[in-house]
Order: C-alpha cells, then sequence, then structure tokens
C-alpha cells in the first residue's frame, strides 16, 4: 500500500498559492506543447522533501561547554541557544533550544548518555543523547530564582543549583521534580554578617565525603555545609569577590580564584586563616608588602599525579601593565609557570584527566580551551605543551566568508589531487599524540559519490573542502594575495583602493570541475585564472592583462574632458599573440597626479619579483580593471570560464569582457546596450551613473546584526546597479553609428589599443597577475543590504538605472533562428531580465587555436523575463541536460608529449536526432519567473511565474533522481522545486527567510538533492530536498553514544577502610527524597515534559529503548559478575578442602609424638 503523505498536499496547496497570477501555473505557448509530449518526465513531489542534515564549522558566541571523559564526548552550548557535540573525526551533532536564551553551564550525566543545559532564561533541560537526533527529555523552568551555577556529582542523580539569590536547590534528574531539602543563604552565613553574600558561584562535594558540601558566594564567603545535619560546618572569609573553587583530590584542602588576582588555599579544619595566598602574575614587593593587585583570575584547577608535582591551571590573573597583551593561559607544574597565548579570549577550559572519579589521583594530561572563535587543546605530558592537530572543520571563519560554491558527484580522482597538495600545507610542531576526544560512531550511509565545496574569504584565500559523507575537512587552501604588492603606506593604499579593507577579498568564482580550471573575482575589480599542477613552478614574470571599461552616456551626457580618447580599429595584419607582438620599450603608466583624475590605474599592484607557486593552483593570468578619468572601476557582477573554448568572460555594471586567456589578449569589451541592434525593441539608452566607493562590507559581513524590514525586501542583483544618476549638462558621445556598423571578432594588436568607441582599452604588461575563477554569479549589495527589486510599481529612478550584467552560459546551441547546427556560444543574462545570445567562432585544431582570432558576433535579444537573470541551462530534446564542453585536465608542467596525450578537447554535443524544427531547450530563471525556450526557433514553450510578493536569490538547474529540475531560493524563506521542461512546482516549503546578505550570499543548490549556506559567520548549514536523503538520514548521521564501560573506582586500601580515612559516601535518595526532605514548592519552578506530538513519541521511545538496553547491559555485567563470583568462591572452597586435609595429616603425623620429639 502506497504511504499518503498529507504534507506534500499541503506543499502543493502551497506552491499554488504562492504563485497564482495571471500565469501562476506553467503554461504553454498555443502551438508548441505538442512539441513537448515526447519529454517523459518522471520527476515527482513524492521525490522531495526538505530537512536539514549537519552543521559544520565552530559554534557561533559559544558561551559554556563540558565533557564526558568516559564516553570521550565534547559539548559546547553557544549565546543562540544551540548546543554542538563533538566525538571522533567526522562525529558531530547539532541540536537548537526552542528558547534560543544562551546556554550557560552544561553538565554531563558521565557515561549515562544525557547532558543537563543551563540556560540564561532560568531553565535547565535534560538532552537524551543515545539516539542519533539528540532531544530534550524534561524541562524544568524557574520562575522565581536565577540560575548561576550547577553541580552534578559523578553517579549521583541529584542536581543541585544555585540562584542568584544564594539559594541552593535539589533536582532529581531522573524525574526532573524539585526537592523540598533547600539550602537557604541565611542560614548557611554567619548570623553577623549584616550584607547579602551575593550570587552562588561554586557548589562541589568534598570528593572524601560526599556529605559535604563547599558553597562559594560570590562576596568572599566559602561555606562548607554539612547536608546530613542542615548545618555550616566551617565557614572561610576573604575580602576580593571569588571566582572558582577547586579541590585538591584527598578531600583536605581546595583553591579560590579571586577577583584581584590571586590565589588562596584553605585547609578544610584551619577556617580562619588561609594556608597559602599567591598571586601568579604579581609584581612582589622587596619590603614584604602585598604585591600589586592583577586582573581577575576567572578559573582555577588543580589536578594531582601520582608520580611529581601537581598542576595548577589557571585563565586571567595578568597584570593590569599588559595593556593589549592577549589573552593568555597559566599552567603551573611545580616550580615552572608557562604562560600560553591565546589568539582569542577565553571563554572557558577543562583539564582532561584519566579517571572521572574526583577522590583519585586525577592524572591530568591535556587542557582543552574554548576560545571566542576557536578550539584548543594543549598537551600536558610533552615538553614545551604543544596543540594537537584539530581534526575539525573549524577554520571556515579563519577569514570571513564572502562566497561559496558546491559540488556534488564530482570527478573520482579531484579530491585525491586536492589532498596531496594539500598535505603540503599542514603546519608542523603538533603533538604526536591521538585526538583525545574520540567518543561516538561514524554513520553507515550509503552516499558513496563525492562532494566538495569551495568558500571564497575576505583576505583573498580559497578553500576546497571534502564534503562527502556528511563530513567536512580541509583539502587545499589558495592564496591569492600573493600575486599583488602589499602597500606600504596608508598614501599609497588611500590613492587607489576601491574598498575601505580587505583589498583581496574573492566577490565570486567559477570552477570547472573536469578541466580543474578556476577563476576568480576580486573586490578590486581584479580576475585571476589559475591551473592545477602537481609539479612546483617559479614564474619569473607574471602575464598582466588591463582592461578599460568606461561607462556609457545617454543623449545629454558627455565623459569628462580628459576621459576620451580617439579610438584606433586593429589592423586586420597584426598579429594576435602576444609573444609575437614587440613588447613596448617602456610600459604605459596612468596619471595618479593631485591635479587631474586618475585615469589607467589598477587597484592593486601585480607584484614584480619571481613568484615561487607551489604544487596545487597556479596562475596564469591576471585580469585587472583600471580607474577611467577619474571613476574607480565597477565591481564584477559575473563571471564564467570555458575550458574547452579558453575563454573568460566577465561583466559589470558598465558591460562585459571577453578575454583569451590563451593568447593572453582581450577579444570584446563593450557596453551593455551594444549587445542590443538598433532595430531590438529591446534597446534601452544607456546612462551614466554616479559611482561611489564600494565599502569591504559589501561582500565581509562586519557586524552581524539584522537589518531592518525594509533592507530584507530589496533585491540583490539590483543593488549592483542602483546609481544617482548624474545631473550635469555633458555632452553627447554618438554611439549609434557605433552600433549601426557590423562588429565581430576584436583582436589586439598592440599592447595597447582602444578596441570600441566606448574607450575600452586593454594592455599588457611584463608584470605578474593573479587568476580567479567563477562558477556562478554570486551578488553583493553596498551595506549588506539589498536594493528593491524591479517590478512594475519601480520608481522612475530605477526604470533609468543602468543594466548591468548578471549571469553567463556557454554551451552550443543555435546563435540564430535560422541555423541548423550547433555551434559554441554564449548565453548573456542581464538585471533587466534581457537574454541575449552571442556566437563564438573558434579556429579549428590546436594549433590553429592558439595563432587565429576568435571570432565573436552578437545575435540579438533572446528572450526577456520579469526580474534580474540568475542562471540559464540547455536541454536536449529529451530534456536531458546539455553541460558546457570542457576539456580535460593536463599538467601544464607535464611534459609535451604527455601533455598532446591528455589535451583533447571534448567533442561538442551531438546534433539531437528529434524529427522536427526544435532540438533543444533553454532553460531560463530570473528573481521573478521562469522561461523555457525551443531553439534554434526561440519560440516561448513554458512560463512560470515564481514569485509576485518577493524575489528568488539563487536559482539552480540541478540533477535529481536521474532527471532535472530548477531548485529556487526565495528572499521570503521558500525553496521551490520546479520540473524540465514543463515547469510544474514539485516542492514549496517556506524553510529560511531572510535575514541577512550572508545567507543570500552564500546560499547555493547542488546536485542529487543537497544545498548549503552559511547559517553563521562561522557555521555552514547543510541541508537536502530529496526525500531518499531525508529517509536515509539516521542511518547516515553518526552515533554519539556507544556502550562503555565504567572504570573502576580507586582501591580504598586496608587501612583507610579500617580506620575510616576513605571516601564516605551519602543516602542521598534519604535525605533528598520526598519522604525525607518533602515536597517542594509548586511556583518554584515549572515542570515541562519534552516535546509533544510524534517526535517526542519517536524520542520517548528511544529513550525506552536506550533504558532497555541499558539495563539488558547492566544485567549481562551482573551475571557476568555472578559468574566470577561463582567461579571465586569454587576455588575458594577447593582451596578450603585442600587446606583442611593438610592440616589433618600433620595432626595425625605429629599426634603421637612429645615435645623433645619434633
Amino acid at each position: 500500500m502506497k504511504k499518503f503523505n498529507i504534507r506534500k498536499v499541503l506543499d502543493g496547496l502551497t506552491a499554488a498559492s504562492s504563485s497564482s497570477s495571471t500565469s501562476s501555473s506553467a503554461t504553454a505557448q498555443p502551438g508548441t506543447a505538442r512539441e513537448n509530449d515526447a519529454v517523459h518526465e518522471t520527476l515527482q513531489s513524492e521525490h522531495f522533501q526538505l530537512c536539514k542534515t549537519v552543521r559544520h564549522g565552530f559554534p557561533y558566541q559559544p558561551s559554556s561547554m563540558a565533557f564526558d571523559p568516559v564516553q570521550k564526548i565534547l559539548a559546547v552550548g553557544t549565546q543562540t541557544g544551540a548546543l554542538r557535540l563533538f566525538g571522533r573525526a567526522g562525529v558531530e551533532c547539532f541540536c537548537q533550544h526552542e528558547s534560543g536564551a544562551a546556554v550557560i553551564q552544561l553538565q554531563f550525566l558521565i557515561n549515562e548518555g544525557a547532558l543537563v543545559s543551563a540556560l540564561a532564561d532560568d531553565s535547565i533541560h535534560m538532552w537524551n543523547l543515545r539516539q542519533k537526533i539528540p532531544a530534550i527529555l524534561h524541562s524544568l523552568k524557574f520562575n522565581r530564582e536565577r540560575i548561576t551555577y550547577c553541580h552534578l556529582p559523578f553517579q549521583s542523580k541529584w542536581l543541585y543549583i544555585g540562584t542568584e539569590r544564594g539559594n541552593i536547590h535539589i533536582v532529581n534528574v531522573e524525574s526532573f521534580t524539585l526537592s523540598g531539602y533547600v539550602i537557604m543563604w541565611n542560614k548557611a552565613i554567619e548570623l553577623s554578617t549584616k550584607t547579602h553574600p551575593g550570587p552562588v558561584v561554586h557548589i562541589s562535594d568534598n570528593p572524601m565525603d560526599e556529605g559535604k558540601l563547599l558553597i562559594g558566594f560570590e562576596c568572599g564567603i566559602v561555606v562548607l555545609w554539612d547536608l546530613k545535619s542542615k548545618k555550616a560546618d566551617c565557614r572561610y572569609n576573604y575580602d576580593e569577590a571569588i571566582h572558582s573553587v577547586a579541590w585538591h583530590h584527598e578531600g583536605k584542602q581546595f583553591v579560590c580564584s579571586h577577583s584581584d588576582g590571586t590565589l588562596t588555599t584553605w585547609n578544610i579544619r584551619v577556617p580562619a586563616k588561609s594556608a597559602q595566598i599567591i598571586t601568579p602574575h604579581g609584581k612582589q614587593p622587596k619590603d614584604g608588602k602585598k604585591p600589586e593587585p592583577c586582573k581577575p583570575i576567572l578559573k582555577v584547577e588543580y589536578k594531582t599525579t601520582r608520580v611529581g608535582d601537581p598542576f595548577m591551571v589557571l585563565s586571567g590573573g595578568l597584570s593590569y601593565d599588559t595593556v593589549g597583551r592577549r589573552a593568555c593561559l597559566t599552567v603551573m607544574h611545580g616550580k615552572s609557570t608557562a604562560v600560553l597565548e591565546m589568539d582569542y579570549p577565553i571563554v572557558d577550559f577543562l583539564t582532561l584527566c584519566e579517571t572521572p572519579y574526583p577522590n583519585d589521583f586525577q592524572e591530568p594530561y591535556a587542557v582543552l580551551v574554548l576560545l571566542e572563535k576557536d578550539l584548543v587543546l594543549i598537551d600536558l605530558g610533552q615538553i614545551g605543551y604543544p596543540i594537537f592537530e584539530n581534526p575539525y572543520p573549524l577554520t571556515i571563519h579563519e577569514s570571513p566568508v564572502t562566497c561559496c560554491e558546491y559540488f556534488v558527484d564530482c570527478p573520482a580522482e579531484l579530491i585525491p589531487a586536492l589532498y596531496s597538495v594539500g598535505s603540503r600545507q599542514k603546519r608542523q610542531g603538533y603533538s604526536k599524540k591521538e585526538w583525545p576526544i574520540s567518543g561516538g560512531n561514524w554513520g553507515q550511509g550509503t552516499q558513496s559519490y563525492p562532494e566538495i565545496i569551495i568558500t571564497g574569504h575576505a583576505d583573498g584565500s580559497i578553500k576546497f573542502w571534502d564534503a562527502s559523507a556528511l563530513m567536512l575537512q580541509v583539502l587545499y587552501k589558495l592564496k591569492t594575495a600573493k600575486v599583488f604588492e602589499k602597500a606600504r603606506s596608508k598614501e599609497e593604499k588611500a590613492n587607489t583602493d576601491i574598498v575601505e579593507e580587505d583589498p583581496f577579498a574573492i566577490q565570486t568564482l567559477c570552477w570547472c570541475p573536469e578541466s580543474r580550471m578556476l577563476c576568480v573575482a576580486g573586490v578590486s575589480a581584479h580576475v585571476i585564472i589559475y591551473r592545477f599542477s602537481k609539479q612546483e613552478v617559479t614564474t619569473e614574470v607574471v602575464q598582466l592583462l588591463e582592461v578599460r571599461m568606461q561607462s556609457e552616456f545617454s543623449n545629454g551626457d558627455s565623459p569628462d574632458p580628459a576621459g576620451e580618447q580617439t579610438p584606433t580599429l586593429p589592423n586586420p595584419g597584426a598579429s594576435p599573440s602576444p609573444q609575437e607582438s614587440e613588447p613596448p620599450t617602456q610600459p604605459q603608466t596612468g596619471s595618479n597626479s593631485s591635479d587631474g583624475p586618475r585615469d589607467n590605474i589598477a587597484c592593486l599592484q601585480v607584484r614584480s619579483s619571481p613568484l615561487k607557486q607551489s604544487p596545487g593552483y597556479q596562475v596564469e593570468l591576471v585580469i585587472q580593471l583600471v580607474w577611467v578619468s577619474g571613476e574607480p572601476p565597477q565591481p564584477i557582477t559575473s563571471l564564467a570560464i570555458n575550458s574547452s573554448y579558453g575563454l573568460v568572460v566577465f561583466g559589470n555594471s558598465n558591460g562585459l569582457a571577453v578575454v583569451d586567456y590563451l593568447q593572453k589578449t582581450l577579444l570584446l569589451n563593450m557596453g551593455t546596450s551594444e549587445l542590443y541592434s538598433p532595430s531590438d525593441p529591446y534597446h534601452r539608452q544607456p546612462r551614466s551613473p554616479r559611482k561611489v566607493r564600494q565599502s569591504s562590507g559589501a561582500t565581509c559581513d562586519s557586524n552581524d546584526g539584522s537589518n531592518t524590514s525594509e533592507d530584507r525586501c530589496k533585491s540583490p542583483t539590483s543593488a549592483k546597479i542602483s546609481r544617482k544618476i548624474s545631473s550635469s549638462s555633458e555632452q553627447k558621445t554618438d554611439l549609434a553609428k557605433e552600433r549601426s556598423k557590423q562588429w565581430h571578432s576584436l583582436t589586439r594588436k598592440k599592447p595597447t589599443c582602444c578596441l570600441n568607441q566606448v574607450g575600452a582599452a586593454a594592455r599588457m604588461t611584463p608584470k605578474g597577475p593573479v587568476c580567479r575563477t567563477e562558477s556562478a554569479p554570486n551578488f553583493y549589495a553596498k551595506d549588506n543590504s539589498f536594493t528593491r527589486s524591479r517590478s512594475s510599481s519601480v520608481t522612475s529612478i530605477d526604470r533609468e538605472s543602468r543594466e548591468s550584467i548578471s549571469a553567463f552560459h556557454f554551451c552550443e546551441s543555435y546563435p540564430r533562428k535560422t541555423d541548423s547546427v550547433v555551434s559554441p556560444c554564449l548565453l548573456v543574462g542581464t538585471t533587466q531580465g534581457t537574454v541575449v545570445m552571442v556566437a563564438l567562432s573558434l579556429p579549428p585544431g590546436v594549433d590553429q587555436r592558439l595563432q587565429q582570432p576568435v571570432g565573436i558576433s552578437s545575435c540579438g535579444t533572446m528572450v526577456t523575463l520579469k526580474g534580474g537573470i540568475l542562471t540559464m541551462a540547455l536541454l536536449d530534446a529529451t530534456g536531458a541536460l546539455l553541460p558546457p564542453s570542457f576539456e580535460s585536465w593536463y599538467d601544464p608542467n607535464s611534459s609535451d608529449e604527455e601533455k598532446e596525450k591528455s589535451r583533447r578537447r571534448r567533442p561538442a554535443s551531438p546534433p539531437s536526432s528529434q524529427e522536427g524544427p526544435d532540438a533543444q531547450y533553454a532553460v531560463l530563471c530570473s528573481e521573478k519567473q521562469a522561461k523555457v525556450v525551443a531553439m534554434p526557433s526561440q519560440t516561448r514553450v513554458y512560463k512560470h511565474n515564481i514569485t509576485e510578493s518577493s524575489f528568488v536569490l539563487r536559482a539552480d538547474v540541478v540533477q535529481m533522481a536521474g532527471a532535472y529540475c530548477i531548485a529556487c531560493f526565495c528572499a521570503n524563506g521558500h525553496i521551490m522545486t520546479l520540473s524540465l521542461p514543463s515547469l510544474r512546482p514539485l516542492l514549496d516549503v517556506n524553510y529560511l527567510p531572510l535575514t541577512d546578505m550572508r545567507i543570500a550570499r552564500t546560499f547555493c543548490f547542488s546536485n542529487l538533492g543537497q544545498a548549503l549556506y552559511l547559517t553563521s559567520p562561522t557555521e555552514i548549514q547543510r541541508i537536502t530536498y530529496s526525500q531518499e536523503t531525508c529517509d536515509n538520514r539516521q542511518e547516515m548521521l553518526s552515533e554519539l553514544f556507544t556502550p562503555v564501560e565504567t572504570p573502576e573506582a580507586p582501591n580504598r586500601g586496608f587501612f583507610k577502610g579500617l580506620f575510616g580515612g576513605g571516601a564516605q559516601s551519602l543516602d542521598r535518595e534519604d535525605l533528598f527524597g520526598e519522604t525525607g526532605a518533602g515536597k517542594a514548592s509548586r511556583s518554584l519552578a515549572q515542570h515541562i515534559p519534552g516535546p509533544a506530538g510524534m517526535e517526542g513519541m519517536k524520542c520517548a521511545a528511544s529513550g525506552v529503548v536506550g533504558d532497555l538496553a541499558r539495563a539488558r547491559i547492566a544485567l549481562d555485567e551482573r551475571g557476568q559478575k555472578l559468574g566470577e563470583l561463582e567461579d571465586r568462591t569454587a576455588a575458594m572452597m577447593a582451596s578450603a578442602d585442600s587446606f583442611s586435609k593438610h592440616a589433618h595429616d600433620m595432626m595425625l603425623k605429629y599426634k603421637d609424638k612429645k615435645w623433645y620429639q619434633l
């Protein structure tokens, strides 16, 4: 029987309602629908379901942590109410408290598969970790008191909770009910004390006597409370506030850390005076006076060893004269004191020990330090305290992420190739020991396809990550800033930079997995092209191509007098190869004087010294846009590369440029309006914008505050082209004559020449450029905000705003309606919804390709859509995707013979075998709608209005269950999929409302139902929209809890047991239970059961199963122990019989003998 899913019905209704308009559902053009009857679509709504899979990266804004020393599991809580759990490499889990309140403290039920969390909203929660997706079993919300500190003794079910009022309440963690036993602050302190002692800052029981509880109050008072007699045994007073307390394992001494940077040691039987007072970082005066106060010691831990001196670890306590010094962790061992500087402020630290029992020698082996933006593990067993190599992917935010791309089902050899070159980049000097946080087990997922995530960062670095099987591991890191010179002075930097900071930040990138070509665009209007090589090479001169892209002017405008040059067309007989043309005797330099406007100056200076390039990605060509008549170059908004054609194309608000990176020449540099023919009905008159300086905040989140509602509802693609219209009276430049000329391939004769009437020029200089690649357009807006999306209600200013290039797509199709054979083409999409077809003419053969120019001609507008174009693709007559042609990878530094063997251009897609006029379908998606156009007739076959009230942020044509569809993410939070080619809505889920620019900038879809986005500045959230993946998620997820036997308790020894020197046990059940302590006040706290509904039932059922398994394990252990006891009893009986026999024989032997005969 087929399972009926009510949510699919609701999703279908949502999809129908969200796209209701004049053509809300997919509509077919009359007379063309019959042509698509042959396309059999297999995708149905049952193939789709949306759910989160895994979260990677460093926990954002961490606030607390805890460690289970038996299960070897680490838990980290954050200020946003999130929980991150870590085990061995690849074992991670994410949980979220619904309230979103900060997690102030975490306590493991050691080796029990449970975790208690205390939140800033005065609630405590019990998490069940025995299931793959942890769930809350119980919650308790305090109504009248604020929680400040919690303590759960090892192997106890009674949780002590200290409050802001100074009281201590006790909770049964099994039933999550309050005990009637309460320690009131006024009974704990002396009656003569006139002031309130302040909040409870510490609770712990004596390691050797469970009946004695040590309570620390903020004011400096420490009380040793006798639980049985319900009174204070001793009180210890100090003038300075207390931050933390730590016991010696024998229970005879404890250490307090104070706000003046001192550590006080107390003997429990001598409360009148501390045994020792030290200031670890204080300057000791010679006259014997008290040392100068230091900064507060926020935490101290005191750990003993069987052999050698104990360890005392503390954070804070530095002298006040160390202004600007970074946070430090101090390790005191015997007479040595080591001060370890940290890169970020310390949130918390834990000393990892061999035993979980507090009354045994601790034997510390490492210190786990949680920083604001990092997690550090220090090895205490090696000289110099080296750190462990962290196996978790916690360096995503090493530099802020500015763009992200996701590739699923990549070529199998890619990950090993990237890993082989990236393994040489690893740091040295790590501890030789294994990572000690080793709990949990990996999931048993069936996903075997390789996945790669590429992240671009604000410092110009690019990281490649292996994301296969729900794990994440860094493979390789590329630093693009190495290609440029560093600014020596602020004056030099301010002269040409168009960004206030992070001039090397990656704006967008494009990657071809098959050819391994990488193209990167940066915020300083530069493009870098890289090739992958396994051999190291030193580049003497980095190839640089400077491009002059000038804005267009309307009838009432003219350029600045110094900005226009007389254009010269290239000589047809000139050699297009830069190697054959003579270099200029002196490189052309731009003007940067204070008297006139800056002109022909690049924003960054390419390094002139030789560049040593390690194995991996090596720069092939650097392209830079230059200043034009005092106006800075506009940010690059779209980018594409094709390894088969050897071309790179990029565009911005001024137009587009096509570069041949094989010949290192500029083929085409033209304004957007020149793409239209004079008779084109979609032709628009250009306007002259007022340039603005771009802030690096356009690509990097400087602050993570939420934007206003007005900013959140703006379109990202139009943000780049919204400019103020210049009102100055300028003379016009007549472009009609230039547009009326038929333009074709434009090649460069000399290192410097103007290429068209708009004043665009390119020049080669003997400098070294950096190469970057972009796979899909990512859009940024100034000040992290969106501008208004174009619709029928836009203002007149928006109508006149400039048209920018928003998307490119290389393909092999029919450039014109009359063509019958496919040929190389370039689809160009603009922010005003126009798609223009550009034909490419490539010379045949490898040798001719390197010598002859590439021809380019515009075929005019193919179709228009509402909103800016986001993505374009091509399908064949059967509905299968036609990917762009590519060139197989070859090592550029290998021998010529190997190059020739591997360098084979992939054959063009064969002509469609379908009988009929149309053999291909162009899929076009914009911010508002999607269209399918038949080729070569260019007639619309299907149209679907995706949204009217919002706009699409990201759209991709992806493979799913053996077929293809369009996946869309809208600004209103909806994730939708549309079938191809009919554009039927298959999925519509209101998933994630857009809250800031980071999500829009990093959201990306990939094949096989995978997607991801940057959910915080430090974390990547991966999701799936595949029903199959959702069904298999339980198997794919890692398992946190594994059955492990608790270590044996320390041996008390004969004399300690005889004279009472060992640990004293306490029957807490009699003391805190309802029979002994009575019932607690109902108004004090409210008990909240676990999640309701089916999910709660599943969690409860899973918890019951876990309890049954636990009981079964306990029974097995008990049976095993009983069996061992039986064996020992039998052995003792045999030994007793033998002894009795020997004694009887001795008696018979000496029975009748006299004493003198013995």
